[in-house]
Parts: C-alpha cells; structure tokens; sequence
C-alpha cells in the first residue's frame, strides 16, 4: 500500500507540476503578484498532494513573525525547501548558484526574489549575498537561510557555516530559528505517512556575539532532534 501511495504521489505531483512552472515562466515578466500566487500555489499542492496520497499531515508549533526576520531552519530534505512560500508570506530564500542555471525555474526565481548561493567564491560571494538581501528585505521581505549548509539525518547536530555569521552581522535583521522533523518521512524516495512539525524559536536580536548567536540558533533548530515524526 505504502509504494501504491508513492506512485500515486510521483504521478500526480510531478505531471501537474510543469503546468505551474510553465506558467510562472509566462507571468513573471509581466506580474510578480501572478508569480507569487503562481509559486505559493505550486507549494500547497505539493502540501495537498503529501496529505492526500501519503497522509503527511503538517504543524506548526509557534508563528512567523510580523516583521522581516532571517529565518534559519533545519534542513532535514527537500520538503522544507519546497514548502517556504506555503510557511511563510514571500519569503526570499537563499539557494545554491547551480539552481538558477534550470532553463525557465531560474530565471522565475530570481525575479521571484530568490538569493543565489556560490560557496565557492568566499568573501564576494558574500558581499553579493548581503547586497541582494538588503535590497530585498527593505521591500519588508524576510529571508529564509539553511545554515547548515546541506540536508542532515534527523536527530543529527551539524555545524552553522561560516557564512551565515557573516550574513546575520552584515545585514542586521532579527533571526528566527525554526526547527523541522520532516526527515523520517519525507524520503528521497519512499515517503511515509504521518505528522511534519515546524518549531519556530524566539527571536534573537541583531548584534550578538558570533558564538552567543550560532549557539542560540544550533540549539533552537536542533529542539525536534528528540521528536521523531509521528
């Protein structure tokens, strides 16, 4: 029954899928409100579908914040980096360079507001970084960063990269860390029913110390590590 759920969930989801990313192609020059709706679109059917053919039912424990924050969340699979416009209100998110090199998904996603990542270029790739996320966070945007840098195993502790300090000092926004336990369920391959919690941590003022607030966040991040998905 499991494998007959995933096929069903394969199917669906990724037949349906090119229709909106066709779509976002044609309006993103003309409506980046039609974009948004577009993309956030895209996202709650991949919810509908998880809860539908697999039965991943998604909670939150917490809220967004009201005002534009650095949000760094656990990053467990790919669920939670399809799932941040349906979490959040226009995020802009930070992903690696390569993406944007997807004819048609990268040009929509820079002008959806996405910030590229090339972790091979250090310091200008930061400074290019804290640039493009200025500028997006005075439209009142909050950003949205995996400082771990790649997918961990649940229950696993990483390390923040060097380049989410930089980036929480350079552009001075609160940062809100979130915590998610989609590991268990949201495999590669055979995804399994059950509940994906988000845990969204107190606020962290700008300014901290790079210690005091890489060690505010690893904690906040890591609090579902004990949680197994249901």
């Amino acid at each position: 029954m499991l494998i007959v759920r995933n096929l069903l969930f394969y199917s669906v989801f990724y037949l349906v899928s090119p229709i909106y990313i066709i779509g976002s192609v044609l309006v993103m020059y003309f409506s980046v409100p039609t974009l948004r709706r577009f993309v956030r679109g895209w996202c709650n059917f991949h919810r509908w579908c998880l809860r539908v053919f697999i039965g991943i039912e998604i909670r939150t424990e917490g809220t967004p914040a009201d005002e534009p924050v650095f949000y760094a969340i656990k990053h467990e699979s790919f669920f939670e980096a399809i799932d941040a416009p349906a979490l959040f209100d226009w995020p802009s998110p930070f992903a690696k360079r390569e993406l944007f090199y997807i004819p048609g998904w990268g040009w929509a996603a820079k002008v959806y507001g996405c910030v590229p990542v090339d972790r091979g270029q250090g310091a200008k790739a930061l400074r290019a970084m804290v640039s493009a996320a200025r500028a997006i966070s005075a439209q009142g945007r909050s950003l949205v960063i995996f400082p771990e840098g790649t997918r961990m195993k649940h229950g696993e502790r990483g390390e923040l990269r060097a380049g989410f300090a930089g980036l929480y000092k350079l552009i001075g926004l609160p940062v809100v860390p979130v915590a998610v336990n989609s590991g268990p369920l949201y495999h590669r391959r055979l995804k399994r029913p059950g509940i994906i919690t988000y845990r969204f941590g107190e606020i962290i003022p700008p300014g901290l110390p790079r210690a005091e607030v890489e060690s505010q966040v690893l904690d906040a991040i890591n609090s579902l590590n004990d949680k197994p998905a249901a």
